[in-house]
């Protein structure tokens, strides 16, 4: 079995809310907080590519975090990761992405920004 290419690349940066601006500054930013992911799987072996890969995700004993499963069938192996677990913004206009084309299975998502209002 083949184990198939992967780039996970996370999107990681401070938010700079009310609460942020009046406490920190550029020199003492505030901690990052991861705001998405995106996964470009290369398959270019596979055996039947009309058929895509998918990906399922699963609880993890620790509620802050979730894996994701990539599947695609012969000759690929499974491949898993552990990520945030938060509400998915699956909206196109705000990056989500779930597409394969020429090989590559691309899923892209950020999370949901809640807002706080009184």
């Amino acid at each position: 079995m083949e184990q198939a290419e992967d780039q996970p690349r996370i999107s990681g940066r401070p938010r700079w809310n009310k609460y942020n601006q009046t406490h920190y500054d550029v020199d003492n930013p505030p901690p990052k907080v991861v705001q998405g992911y995106k996964f470009n799987v290369f398959y270019p072996d596979l055996l039947d590519p009309t058929i895509a890969p998918n990906f399922k995700i699963y609880e993890d004993a620790d509620p802050d975090f979730a894996t994701i499963r990539f599947k695609a069938g012969p000759p690929y192996e499974d491949i898993a990761f552990k990520v945030v677990n938060r509400e998915w913004d699956v909206l196109h206009k705000n990056g989500y992405k779930c597409q394969f084309q020429q090989g590559v299975f691309q899923l892209w998502f950020s999370f949901k920004k809640y807002r706080y209002r009184r």
